[in-house]
């Protein structure tokens, strides 16, 4: 048989029951306050007449006007990462007034030793060295060129 033909037959199953134990109620010690510490009962009556009691519940207090800091963290860390900045460009003056002041003194060695080196140059080139003063001896000699190939 095809299972949507069959009939719905419930099934039956034992039951158990169970009856709770009962605990005797334990005394709660009692703790002496002082009166002030108790807070007031208010009852109000409804429209319809009847009473509801309680406690009455007080707002939650704001915090007090002295209690908080007389400069936010956030202008303090402002200040401070000023004062880090002005540092740091301190810093970077300095720096570049001495890569300035090198640059300049390695240019004046520069200059110095053309000055130098010149001034050697032209004492070698207008100087006599032991030969006559007012001429100058070059010798030439007979030289042969023939097919690229010097001979002196």
């Amino acid at each position: 048989m095809y299972p949507e033909h069959t009939p719905h037959v419930p099934v039956q199953r034992a039951v158990e029951l169970h009856q709770p134990t009962p605990y005797p109620p334990a005394a709660a010690p009692i703790v002496p306050v002082a009166p002030g510490a108790v807070p007031a009962v208010a009852s109000i009556v409804l429209p319809d007449g009847r009473v509801v009691t309680g406690y009455t519940i007080h707002p939650p207090q704001p915090d007090s006007i002295a209690a908080k800091p007389a400069v936010s963290r956030t202008a303090v860390n402002v200040a401070l990462g000023g004062i880090g900045f002005l540092a740091v460009c301190g810093g970077l003056i300095l720096l570049t007034s001495f890569i300035a002041a090198l640059t300049a003194f390695i240019t004046q060695l520069i200059t110095l030793a053309a000055v130098i080196f010149g001034g050697w140059i032209a004492v070698q080139i207008f100087s006599t060295h032991g030969h006559r003063a007012g001429g100058t001896t070059v010798n030439i000699r007979k030289a042969v060129f023939k097919r690229n190939h010097f001979n002196g």
